[in-house]
Protein backbone atom coordinates (compact mmCIF):
# COMPACT_ATOMS: atom_id res chain seq x y z
CA UNK A 1 0.00 0.00 0.00
CA UNK A 2 1.15 3.63 -0.45
CA UNK A 3 1.21 6.21 1.60
CA UNK A 4 -0.77 9.61 0.77
CA UNK A 5 1.83 11.77 2.31
CA UNK A 6 4.07 13.94 0.75
CA UNK A 7 7.85 14.10 1.11
CA UNK A 8 11.72 14.93 -0.13
CA UNK A 9 13.92 12.53 -1.34
CA UNK A 10 16.15 11.15 1.20
CA UNK A 11 20.14 11.38 0.94
CA UNK A 12 22.27 9.31 -0.57
CA UNK A 13 24.37 7.71 2.13
CA UNK A 14 24.63 4.90 3.86
CA UNK A 15 22.52 2.09 3.70
CA UNK A 16 19.56 4.35 2.29
CA UNK A 17 22.00 4.72 -1.10
CA UNK A 18 22.46 0.71 -0.95
CA UNK A 19 19.34 -0.02 -0.53
CA UNK A 20 17.95 2.05 -3.72
CA UNK A 21 20.61 0.18 -5.87
CA UNK A 22 18.91 -2.99 -4.80
CA UNK A 23 15.31 -1.73 -5.65
CA UNK A 24 16.89 0.19 -8.80
CA UNK A 25 18.04 -3.09 -10.25
CA UNK A 26 16.23 -5.76 -8.75
CA UNK A 27 12.31 -4.27 -7.81
CA UNK A 28 9.66 -3.39 -10.66
CA UNK A 29 8.76 0.24 -11.19
CA UNK A 30 4.77 0.19 -10.09
CA UNK A 31 2.09 -0.22 -12.61
CA UNK A 32 0.31 2.41 -10.88
CA UNK A 33 1.22 5.94 -10.95
CA UNK A 34 0.51 8.55 -8.03
CA UNK A 35 1.30 12.29 -8.50
CA UNK A 36 4.84 13.79 -9.00
CA UNK A 37 4.40 15.55 -5.51
CA UNK A 38 2.94 12.15 -3.69
CA UNK A 39 4.40 11.29 -0.98
CA UNK A 40 6.68 7.70 -0.24
CA UNK A 41 5.13 4.65 0.51
CA UNK A 42 5.19 3.30 3.54
CA UNK A 43 3.62 4.68 6.55
CA UNK A 44 5.93 6.73 8.90
CA UNK A 45 4.86 4.99 11.56
CA UNK A 46 6.18 1.53 10.15
CA UNK A 47 9.26 3.26 9.10
CA UNK A 48 10.07 4.51 12.70
CA UNK A 49 10.75 1.09 13.88
CA UNK A 50 14.10 1.02 11.72
CA UNK A 51 15.20 4.58 12.58
CA UNK A 52 17.15 6.39 15.38
CA UNK A 53 15.71 8.41 17.85
CA UNK A 54 17.08 11.82 16.56
CA UNK A 55 14.98 13.50 13.73
CA UNK A 56 11.04 13.64 13.87
CA UNK A 57 9.16 10.69 15.33
CA UNK A 58 8.07 8.25 12.90
CA UNK A 59 10.90 9.13 10.34
CA UNK A 60 14.61 7.91 9.68
CA UNK A 61 17.22 10.53 10.79
CA UNK A 62 18.96 10.42 7.38
CA UNK A 63 15.50 11.93 6.06
CA UNK A 64 14.83 14.66 8.66
CA UNK A 65 18.71 15.68 8.23
CA UNK A 66 17.88 16.19 4.09
CA UNK A 67 14.51 17.65 4.07
CA UNK A 68 14.17 21.61 4.81
CA UNK A 69 11.75 22.63 7.83
CA UNK A 70 9.25 23.77 5.46
CA UNK A 71 8.73 20.29 4.23
CA UNK A 72 8.05 19.20 7.41
CA UNK A 73 5.61 21.42 8.27
CA UNK A 74 3.37 21.21 5.54
CA UNK A 75 4.42 16.93 5.94
CA UNK A 76 3.09 17.09 9.95
CA UNK A 77 -0.28 19.30 8.34
CA UNK A 78 -0.87 16.49 6.07
CA UNK A 79 -0.55 13.81 8.99
CA UNK A 80 -3.06 15.40 11.32
CA UNK A 81 -5.07 16.28 8.85
CA UNK A 82 -5.58 12.74 7.23
CA UNK A 83 -5.55 9.18 8.92
CA UNK A 84 -2.60 6.91 8.97
CA UNK A 85 -2.64 4.26 6.41
CA UNK A 86 -2.18 1.50 9.21
CA UNK A 87 -2.15 -1.73 6.17
CA UNK A 88 1.87 -1.53 5.70
CA UNK A 89 3.94 -3.85 8.11
CA UNK A 90 5.48 -2.10 11.24
CA UNK A 91 8.84 -4.05 10.25
CA UNK A 92 9.32 -2.41 6.97
CA UNK A 93 12.75 -1.84 6.01
CA UNK A 94 15.01 0.82 4.41
CA UNK A 95 15.09 -1.07 1.27
CA UNK A 96 11.55 -1.39 1.03
CA UNK A 97 11.50 2.83 1.33
CA UNK A 98 13.78 2.39 -1.48
CA UNK A 99 11.75 0.34 -3.74
CA UNK A 100 8.59 2.99 -3.39
CA UNK A 101 10.93 5.80 -4.12
CA UNK A 102 11.72 4.09 -7.82
CA UNK A 103 7.93 2.92 -8.11
CA UNK A 104 7.31 6.94 -7.76
CA UNK A 105 9.69 8.02 -10.14
CA UNK A 106 8.44 5.42 -12.67
CA UNK A 107 4.44 7.28 -12.46
CA UNK A 108 5.48 10.47 -12.83
CA UNK A 109 4.53 10.81 -16.61
CA UNK A 110 1.25 9.15 -16.49
CA UNK A 111 0.62 11.48 -13.27
CA UNK A 112 0.75 14.67 -15.35
CA UNK A 113 -2.22 13.52 -17.61
CA UNK A 114 -4.52 13.43 -14.19
CA UNK A 115 -4.63 16.95 -13.11
CA UNK A 116 -7.78 17.08 -14.81
CA UNK A 117 -8.29 15.60 -10.75
CA UNK A 118 -7.10 18.23 -8.92
CA UNK A 119 -9.86 20.07 -6.69
CA UNK A 120 -9.48 23.45 -5.67
CA UNK A 121 -6.17 25.22 -5.07
CA UNK A 122 -4.24 22.34 -7.15
CA UNK A 123 -4.99 19.28 -4.48
CA UNK A 124 -6.22 16.41 -5.47
CA UNK A 125 -9.75 15.53 -5.16
CA UNK A 126 -10.76 12.77 -2.56
CA UNK A 127 -11.30 9.53 -3.81
CA UNK A 128 -13.97 8.36 -4.42
CA UNK A 129 -12.86 4.56 -3.03
CA UNK A 130 -11.67 5.74 0.26
CA UNK A 131 -14.81 7.40 1.96
CA UNK A 132 -13.03 7.42 5.41
CA UNK A 133 -10.88 10.49 4.29
CA UNK A 134 -14.11 12.78 4.02
CA UNK A 135 -15.58 11.79 7.65
CA UNK A 136 -15.91 13.88 10.47
CA UNK A 137 -14.53 12.36 13.65
CA UNK A 138 -17.39 10.13 14.74
CA UNK A 139 -18.59 9.09 11.71
CA UNK A 140 -18.72 6.23 10.16
CA UNK A 141 -18.42 4.69 6.58
CA UNK A 142 -22.28 4.25 5.38
CA UNK A 143 -23.54 7.23 7.29
CA UNK A 144 -25.39 9.95 5.17
CA UNK A 145 -23.02 12.89 4.50
CA UNK A 146 -24.03 16.27 5.45
CA UNK A 147 -22.25 18.95 3.57
CA UNK A 148 -20.17 21.02 5.17
CA UNK A 149 -20.06 24.99 5.61
CA UNK A 150 -17.06 25.52 2.87
CA UNK A 151 -18.12 22.04 0.97
CA UNK A 152 -19.45 23.84 -1.84
CA UNK A 153 -19.59 20.65 -3.83
CA UNK A 154 -22.06 18.75 -1.35
CA UNK A 155 -24.31 22.09 -0.83
CA UNK A 156 -24.24 22.15 -4.74
CA UNK A 157 -25.58 18.35 -4.66
CA UNK A 158 -27.98 18.99 -1.45
CA UNK A 159 -29.91 22.14 -3.71
CA UNK A 160 -32.59 20.94 -6.17
CA UNK A 161 -31.12 21.20 -9.35
CA UNK A 162 -32.63 24.13 -12.05
CA UNK A 163 -30.63 23.91 -14.56
CA UNK A 164 -31.86 26.28 -18.12
CA UNK A 165 -33.83 28.30 -15.66
CA UNK A 166 -33.36 32.04 -15.58
CA UNK A 167 -32.43 33.50 -12.48
CA UNK A 168 -35.16 35.20 -10.51
CA UNK A 169 -34.95 36.19 -6.88
CA UNK A 170 -36.91 34.77 -4.16
CA UNK A 171 -40.41 36.59 -4.17
CA UNK A 172 -39.55 38.16 -7.79
CA UNK A 173 -41.63 36.86 -10.23
CA UNK A 174 -39.87 37.13 -14.48
CA UNK A 175 -41.50 39.39 -16.55
CA UNK A 176 -44.99 38.97 -17.74
CA UNK A 177 -45.99 37.62 -21.15
CA UNK A 178 -47.87 39.79 -23.91
CA UNK A 179 -49.46 38.43 -26.94
CA UNK A 180 -50.67 39.87 -29.90
CA UNK A 181 -52.40 38.86 -32.83
CA UNK A 182 -53.35 40.25 -36.34
CA UNK A 183 -55.66 38.69 -38.51
CA UNK A 184 -55.49 40.62 -41.85
CA UNK A 185 -56.65 40.42 -45.26
CA UNK A 186 -53.57 38.83 -46.75
CA UNK A 187 -51.83 37.36 -43.58
CA UNK A 188 -52.72 35.61 -40.08
CA UNK A 189 -49.49 36.91 -37.30
CA UNK A 190 -49.30 35.76 -33.82
CA UNK A 191 -46.18 37.64 -31.44
CA UNK A 192 -45.65 36.69 -27.87
CA UNK A 193 -43.18 38.92 -26.08
CA UNK A 194 -41.40 39.73 -22.72
CA UNK A 195 -40.94 43.67 -21.57
CA UNK A 196 -36.70 43.87 -21.56
CA UNK A 197 -35.41 47.45 -21.75
CA UNK A 198 -37.67 50.85 -22.22
CA UNK A 199 -39.32 51.15 -25.55
CA UNK A 200 -38.05 47.19 -26.04
CA UNK A 201 -39.07 44.17 -25.70
CA UNK A 202 -37.85 40.29 -26.33
CA UNK A 203 -39.98 37.79 -28.72
CA UNK A 204 -40.98 34.67 -26.81
CA UNK A 205 -42.71 32.85 -29.57
CA UNK A 206 -44.15 34.22 -33.05
CA UNK A 207 -46.20 32.88 -35.49
CA UNK A 208 -47.18 33.54 -39.44
CA UNK A 209 -49.52 31.74 -42.27
CA UNK A 210 -50.54 33.36 -45.51
CA UNK A 211 -54.44 32.36 -45.21
CA UNK A 212 -55.72 35.11 -48.30
CA UNK A 213 -58.76 35.88 -45.90
CA UNK A 214 -60.10 38.43 -48.44
CA UNK A 215 -59.80 36.63 -51.81
CA UNK A 216 -62.84 37.30 -53.61
CA UNK A 217 -63.89 40.27 -50.96
CA UNK A 218 -63.91 42.73 -53.84
CA UNK A 219 -66.13 40.96 -56.27
CA UNK A 220 -68.72 39.13 -53.86
CA UNK A 221 -68.26 41.53 -50.78
CA UNK A 222 -68.15 38.63 -48.47
CA UNK A 223 -65.78 35.95 -47.01
CA UNK A 224 -65.22 32.55 -49.17
CA UNK A 225 -65.88 29.26 -47.41
CA UNK A 226 -62.39 28.48 -48.13
CA UNK A 227 -61.00 31.71 -47.04
CA UNK A 228 -62.51 31.08 -43.69
CA UNK A 229 -61.43 27.44 -43.14
CA UNK A 230 -57.92 28.43 -44.09
CA UNK A 231 -58.37 31.49 -41.32
CA UNK A 232 -59.89 29.57 -39.01
CA UNK A 233 -57.18 26.64 -39.35
CA UNK A 234 -54.34 29.27 -38.56
CA UNK A 235 -56.07 30.64 -35.83
CA UNK A 236 -56.25 27.24 -34.07
CA UNK A 237 -52.32 27.16 -34.12
CA UNK A 238 -52.26 30.78 -32.42
CA UNK A 239 -54.92 29.39 -29.73
CA UNK A 240 -52.50 26.35 -28.96
CA UNK A 241 -49.22 28.50 -28.47
CA UNK A 242 -51.54 31.09 -26.60
CA UNK A 243 -53.01 28.28 -24.08
CA UNK A 244 -49.37 26.68 -23.58
CA UNK A 245 -48.27 29.80 -21.81
CA UNK A 246 -49.38 32.06 -19.36
CA UNK A 247 -50.61 35.44 -20.75
CA UNK A 248 -50.48 38.35 -18.90
CA UNK A 249 -52.83 40.97 -21.22
CA UNK A 250 -53.17 39.94 -25.19
CA UNK A 251 -55.30 41.90 -27.63
CA UNK A 252 -56.34 40.03 -30.59
CA UNK A 253 -57.61 42.19 -33.50
CA UNK A 254 -59.04 41.84 -37.34
CA UNK A 255 -58.62 44.14 -40.14
CA UNK A 256 -59.91 45.14 -43.27
CA UNK A 257 -61.70 42.52 -44.58
CA UNK A 258 -63.48 41.56 -41.60
CA UNK A 259 -64.15 44.90 -41.28
CA UNK A 260 -65.63 45.31 -44.83
CA UNK A 261 -67.24 42.00 -45.41
CA UNK A 262 -70.95 41.40 -44.75
CA UNK A 263 -70.51 38.25 -42.86
CA UNK A 264 -67.46 39.27 -41.21
CA UNK A 265 -69.13 39.57 -37.36
CA UNK A 266 -70.43 36.03 -38.40
CA UNK A 267 -66.61 34.86 -38.78
CA UNK A 268 -65.73 36.22 -35.71
CA UNK A 269 -68.29 34.21 -34.01
CA UNK A 270 -67.36 30.90 -35.49
CA UNK A 271 -63.71 31.75 -34.54
CA UNK A 272 -65.09 32.42 -30.92
CA UNK A 273 -66.80 29.03 -31.20
CA UNK A 274 -63.91 26.79 -33.03
CA UNK A 275 -60.63 28.35 -31.54
CA UNK A 276 -61.89 30.16 -28.31
CA UNK A 277 -60.18 32.80 -29.46
CA UNK A 278 -62.39 36.36 -29.21
CA UNK A 279 -61.05 38.55 -31.65
CA UNK A 280 -62.02 42.91 -32.11
CA UNK A 281 -62.47 44.29 -35.07
CA UNK A 282 -60.71 47.30 -35.32
CA UNK A 283 -61.52 50.92 -37.25
CA UNK A 284 -59.19 52.43 -39.59
CA UNK A 285 -58.19 54.95 -37.22
CA UNK A 286 -57.14 52.86 -34.54
CA UNK A 287 -54.93 50.72 -37.49
CA UNK A 288 -53.31 53.89 -38.71
CA UNK A 289 -52.07 54.52 -34.63
CA UNK A 290 -51.31 50.57 -33.96
CA UNK A 291 -48.98 51.10 -37.58
CA UNK A 292 -47.37 54.21 -35.71
CA UNK A 293 -46.57 52.62 -32.37
CA UNK A 294 -45.17 49.57 -33.93
CA UNK A 295 -42.62 51.49 -35.48
CA UNK A 296 -41.70 54.33 -33.02
CA UNK A 297 -38.25 52.79 -32.45
CA UNK A 298 -37.53 53.63 -36.01
CA UNK A 299 -37.92 57.20 -36.00
CA UNK A 300 -34.48 58.95 -35.09
CA UNK A 301 -34.48 61.64 -32.42
CA UNK A 302 -33.04 64.67 -35.35
CA UNK A 303 -36.14 63.30 -37.44
CA UNK A 304 -38.64 66.41 -37.06
CA UNK A 305 -41.51 65.21 -39.69
CA UNK A 306 -42.51 61.55 -41.52
CA UNK A 307 -44.46 59.92 -43.98
CA UNK A 308 -45.62 56.44 -42.74
CA UNK A 309 -47.00 54.12 -44.84
CA UNK A 310 -48.97 50.42 -44.34
CA UNK A 311 -49.69 48.45 -47.55
CA UNK A 312 -52.14 45.75 -46.10
CA UNK A 313 -53.79 43.52 -48.07
CA UNK A 314 -56.85 45.07 -47.93
CA UNK A 315 -56.09 48.68 -47.17
CA UNK A 316 -53.46 50.81 -46.92
CA UNK A 317 -53.10 53.37 -44.17
CA UNK A 318 -50.61 56.53 -44.20
CA UNK A 319 -50.19 59.00 -41.28
CA UNK A 320 -48.10 62.30 -41.47
CA UNK A 321 -46.14 62.74 -38.08
CA UNK A 322 -44.94 65.86 -36.98
CA UNK A 323 -42.29 66.10 -33.66
CA UNK A 324 -40.89 69.38 -33.25
CA UNK A 325 -39.36 70.27 -30.44
CA UNK A 326 -41.07 68.12 -27.89
CA UNK A 327 -41.27 64.59 -28.31
CA UNK A 328 -43.36 62.41 -26.95
CA UNK A 329 -42.69 59.21 -25.23
CA UNK A 330 -45.69 57.56 -27.56
CA UNK A 331 -45.01 58.32 -31.14
CA UNK A 332 -48.54 57.89 -32.12
CA UNK A 333 -49.34 61.60 -30.14
CA UNK A 334 -47.99 63.58 -32.98
CA UNK A 335 -49.81 62.28 -36.01
CA UNK A 336 -51.15 65.59 -37.28
CA UNK A 337 -53.05 63.73 -40.52
CA UNK A 338 -54.02 60.00 -41.37
CA UNK A 339 -56.01 57.98 -44.11
CA UNK A 340 -56.93 54.63 -44.88
CA UNK A 341 -57.49 54.04 -48.31
CA UNK A 342 -59.56 51.11 -48.94
CA UNK A 343 -57.28 49.35 -51.39
CA UNK A 344 -54.53 46.66 -50.96
CA UNK A 345 -51.89 44.53 -52.13
CA UNK A 346 -54.87 41.78 -53.17
CA UNK A 347 -57.76 44.16 -54.55
CA UNK A 348 -55.53 45.89 -56.30
CA UNK A 349 -53.92 43.06 -58.14
CA UNK A 350 -57.52 41.35 -58.15
CA UNK A 351 -58.95 44.01 -60.17
CA UNK A 352 -55.86 44.56 -62.67
CA UNK A 353 -54.21 41.12 -62.75
CA UNK A 354 -51.20 40.29 -60.64
CA UNK A 355 -49.81 37.43 -62.50
CA UNK A 356 -49.26 39.09 -65.88
CA UNK A 357 -48.15 42.91 -65.15
CA UNK A 358 -47.18 45.45 -68.15
CA UNK A 359 -45.79 48.82 -68.00
CA UNK A 360 -49.31 49.93 -69.12
CA UNK A 361 -51.18 48.11 -66.34
CA UNK A 362 -48.46 48.91 -63.78
CA UNK A 363 -49.25 52.70 -64.57
CA UNK A 364 -52.67 52.18 -64.55
CA UNK A 365 -52.83 50.62 -60.72
CA UNK A 366 -50.64 54.12 -59.39
CA UNK A 367 -53.19 56.33 -61.34
CA UNK A 368 -56.03 55.07 -59.35
CA UNK A 369 -54.31 54.97 -56.03
CA UNK A 370 -53.00 58.59 -56.86
CA UNK A 371 -57.01 59.20 -57.42
CA UNK A 372 -57.96 57.93 -54.07
CA UNK A 373 -55.04 60.00 -52.34
CA UNK A 374 -56.31 63.82 -54.32
CA UNK A 375 -58.51 63.85 -51.72
CA UNK A 376 -56.34 63.56 -48.32
CA UNK A 377 -56.06 66.95 -47.22
CA UNK A 378 -52.72 67.18 -45.55
CA UNK A 379 -49.27 69.17 -45.53
CA UNK A 380 -47.83 69.11 -48.80
CA UNK A 381 -44.23 68.00 -48.90
CA UNK A 382 -43.16 71.44 -49.17
CA UNK A 383 -44.38 72.23 -45.73
CA UNK A 384 -42.76 68.85 -44.26
CA UNK A 385 -39.62 70.27 -45.70
CA UNK A 386 -39.20 73.62 -44.81
CA UNK A 387 -39.07 75.70 -41.55
CA UNK A 388 -38.72 74.36 -38.55
CA UNK A 389 -39.57 70.75 -39.95
CA UNK A 390 -37.47 71.24 -42.76
CA UNK A 391 -34.40 68.59 -40.98
CA UNK A 392 -34.72 64.79 -40.98
CA UNK A 393 -37.90 64.53 -43.17
CA UNK A 394 -38.36 61.16 -44.76
CA UNK A 395 -40.37 58.07 -45.60
CA UNK A 396 -40.99 54.89 -43.64
CA UNK A 397 -42.46 51.63 -44.87
CA UNK A 398 -44.02 48.86 -43.01
CA UNK A 399 -45.47 46.26 -44.98
CA UNK A 400 -44.73 43.53 -46.88
CA UNK A 401 -43.98 45.32 -50.06
CA UNK A 402 -41.13 47.67 -48.85
CA UNK A 403 -39.34 44.32 -47.22
CA UNK A 404 -39.40 42.36 -49.99
CA UNK A 405 -37.50 45.38 -52.24
CA UNK A 406 -35.37 45.33 -49.39
CA UNK A 407 -34.46 41.57 -49.78
CA UNK A 408 -34.20 42.30 -53.64
CA UNK A 409 -32.16 45.33 -52.77
CA UNK A 410 -29.80 42.75 -50.85
CA UNK A 411 -29.61 39.95 -52.76
CA UNK A 412 -30.56 37.43 -49.88
CA UNK A 413 -30.11 33.88 -50.26
CA UNK A 414 -33.23 34.01 -48.19
CA UNK A 415 -35.32 36.54 -46.24
CA UNK A 416 -33.70 38.12 -43.27
CA UNK A 417 -35.57 40.07 -40.93
CA UNK A 418 -32.28 40.96 -39.37
CA UNK A 419 -30.89 42.94 -42.28
CA UNK A 420 -34.17 44.11 -43.61
CA UNK A 421 -35.61 45.54 -40.68
CA UNK A 422 -34.52 49.61 -40.08
CA UNK A 423 -32.68 49.45 -43.92
CA UNK A 424 -32.45 52.83 -45.39
CA UNK A 425 -33.30 53.04 -49.33
CA UNK A 426 -32.20 56.13 -51.20
CA UNK A 427 -34.94 57.29 -53.74
CA UNK A 428 -33.16 56.02 -57.12
CA UNK A 429 -32.90 52.26 -55.16
CA UNK A 430 -36.17 51.97 -54.55
CA UNK A 431 -37.07 52.69 -58.26
CA UNK A 432 -34.49 50.38 -59.72
CA UNK A 433 -35.81 47.82 -57.62
CA UNK A 434 -39.10 48.41 -58.98
CA UNK A 435 -38.47 48.54 -62.52
CA UNK A 436 -36.58 45.19 -61.67
CA UNK A 437 -39.42 43.32 -60.50
CA UNK A 438 -41.73 44.55 -62.79
CA UNK A 439 -39.10 43.25 -65.74
CA UNK A 440 -39.54 39.83 -64.52
CA UNK A 441 -42.25 37.92 -65.39
CA UNK A 442 -44.57 35.72 -62.63
CA UNK A 443 -42.26 32.81 -62.99
CA UNK A 444 -38.92 35.36 -62.31
CA UNK A 445 -40.62 36.64 -59.18
CA UNK A 446 -41.93 33.42 -57.66
CA UNK A 447 -38.20 31.78 -58.12
CA UNK A 448 -37.05 34.84 -55.90
CA UNK A 449 -36.41 33.74 -52.27
CA UNK A 450 -37.54 37.37 -51.03
CA UNK A 451 -40.79 36.81 -52.69
CA UNK A 452 -42.23 33.27 -53.48
CA UNK A 453 -44.91 31.78 -54.88
CA UNK A 454 -47.30 32.86 -52.79
CA UNK A 455 -46.71 36.46 -52.86
CA UNK A 456 -45.66 36.72 -56.58
CA UNK A 457 -48.80 37.75 -57.93
CA UNK A 458 -48.92 40.60 -55.60
CA UNK A 459 -45.80 42.12 -55.25
CA UNK A 460 -46.32 44.28 -58.16
CA UNK A 461 -49.32 45.35 -56.95
CA UNK A 462 -48.00 46.82 -53.61
CA UNK A 463 -45.40 48.98 -55.91
CA UNK A 464 -48.21 50.45 -57.67
CA UNK A 465 -49.47 51.48 -53.81
CA UNK A 466 -45.80 52.52 -53.04
CA UNK A 467 -45.03 54.38 -55.94
CA UNK A 468 -48.42 56.65 -55.47
CA UNK A 469 -47.17 57.50 -52.41
CA UNK A 470 -43.78 58.31 -53.34
CA UNK A 471 -45.28 60.91 -55.53
CA UNK A 472 -47.81 62.03 -53.67
CA UNK A 473 -44.31 62.84 -51.02
CA UNK A 474 -41.56 63.05 -52.98
CA UNK A 475 -38.41 61.86 -50.33
CA UNK A 476 -34.71 61.57 -50.71
CA UNK A 477 -34.52 58.17 -48.64
CA UNK A 478 -37.21 55.65 -47.25
CA UNK A 479 -36.46 53.64 -44.33
CA UNK A 480 -38.12 49.92 -44.19
CA UNK A 481 -40.14 48.16 -41.31
CA UNK A 482 -39.92 44.96 -40.54
CA UNK A 483 -42.75 45.77 -38.27
CA UNK A 484 -46.48 46.62 -37.76
CA UNK A 485 -49.30 46.34 -35.86
CA UNK A 486 -48.26 43.62 -33.83
CA UNK A 487 -45.54 45.31 -32.31
CA UNK A 488 -47.96 48.25 -31.82
CA UNK A 489 -50.49 46.44 -29.94
CA UNK A 490 -47.29 44.90 -27.74
CA UNK A 491 -46.07 48.67 -27.40
CA UNK A 492 -49.33 50.11 -26.10
CA UNK A 493 -50.32 47.27 -23.87
CA UNK A 494 -46.75 47.34 -22.24
CA UNK A 495 -47.10 51.33 -21.89
CA UNK A 496 -50.52 50.69 -20.28
CA UNK A 497 -49.17 48.70 -17.85
CA UNK A 498 -46.03 51.11 -17.23
CA UNK A 499 -43.43 47.84 -18.06
CA UNK A 500 -41.31 49.79 -18.83
CA UNK A 501 -41.16 52.16 -15.28
CA UNK A 502 -40.71 49.58 -12.64
CA UNK A 503 -37.24 49.53 -12.70
CA UNK A 504 -36.54 46.01 -11.98
CA UNK A 505 -33.14 45.53 -10.16
CA UNK A 506 -30.05 44.24 -12.48
CA UNK A 507 -29.57 40.77 -11.58
CA UNK A 508 -26.77 40.88 -9.44
CA UNK A 509 -28.97 43.17 -6.96
CA UNK A 510 -32.05 40.77 -6.98
CA UNK A 511 -30.95 38.51 -4.51
CA UNK A 512 -29.99 41.06 -1.55
CA UNK A 513 -33.72 42.61 -1.50
CA UNK A 514 -35.91 42.37 1.69
CA UNK A 515 -38.79 39.92 2.16
CA UNK A 516 -41.48 42.86 2.31
CA UNK A 517 -39.68 44.78 -0.83
CA UNK A 518 -40.33 40.84 -3.02
CA UNK A 519 -43.95 40.86 -2.18
CA UNK A 520 -43.90 45.27 -2.97
CA UNK A 521 -42.70 43.73 -6.51
CA UNK A 522 -45.35 41.34 -7.08
CA UNK A 523 -48.34 42.90 -6.23
CA UNK A 524 -46.59 45.72 -9.15
CA UNK A 525 -46.55 42.86 -11.18
CA UNK A 526 -50.48 41.25 -10.94
CA UNK A 527 -52.53 41.97 -13.61
CA UNK A 528 -55.35 39.93 -15.20
CA UNK A 529 -55.64 38.01 -18.73
CA UNK A 530 -57.23 39.91 -21.05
Amino acid sequence: MKDPDHGEKPSESGASAAGRSEARTGAPRGGKGKRRRRKLSGSPSAIASGSGPSGEAGRPAALNEAEPSRKRKRRRRSKSARPQDQSVASGASAPALDAALSDKKGGQKRNRKARHRRGLQGRPLASADNPTTSLRPGERPGDTARPRNGDAAAQQQARPERLGAPFVAPGEPPAPLYAALDLGTNNCRLLVAQPTRPGQFRVVDAFSRIVRLGEGLGASGRLSDDAMERSVEALKVCAAKLGARSIRRRRLIATEAARAAANGEAFMKRVAEETGLELEIIDRETEARLAVSGCSSLVDRETRSVVLFDIGGGSSEIAVIRIGENRSSRLANHITHWTSLPVGVVTLSERHGGEHVTPQSFEVMVREVEAMLAGFESPSVDALASGSYGDGFHLIGTSGTVTTLAGVHLDLPRYDRRRVDGLWLSDDEVSAMQARLLSWDFAARAANPCIGPDRADLVLAGCAILEAIRRRWPSSRMRVADRGLREGLLTDMMADDGAWRRGRPRRHQRSFGSAQAGEERVKRHEGTEA
